[in-house]
């Protein structure tokens, strides 16, 4: 299977792709980000394994609940950016 050579690319359209590609990855991230929070949020509102009875009893709530999501938040981000890296529209790009 042979393909066609990449077309060079300006400087400035080099950066603009970057900058592109960025985006992309940290549209991916937040969402990620936020389905992770919803899911911890859900954790704790549905009691799932008494996390929401600790956190209510726990001396400082906001600080325990925030153990909680940030790591959910940070994992799904990071996941979520991991697969958008993995489905960056490149290929497509060049292919004829």
């Amino acid at each position: 299977m042979s393909h066609a050579p990449k077309p060079e690319m300006t400087p400035e359209a080099a950066r603009r792709d970057h900058w592109q590609m960025l985006r992309y990855m940290a549209v991916n991230a937040l969402y990620g980000a936020l389905v992770g929070a919803a899911v911890a949020g859900a954790l704790i509102w549905l009691n799932i394994g008494a996390v929401g009875t600790h956190i209510v009893r726990s001396t400082n709530p906001l600080l325990a609940t925030a153990i909680v999501i940030i790591p959910f938040a940070l994992l799904f981000g990071g996941a979520v950016a991991a697969s958008s890296i993995a489905l960056l529209p490149y290929r497509r790009r060049f292919r004829r």
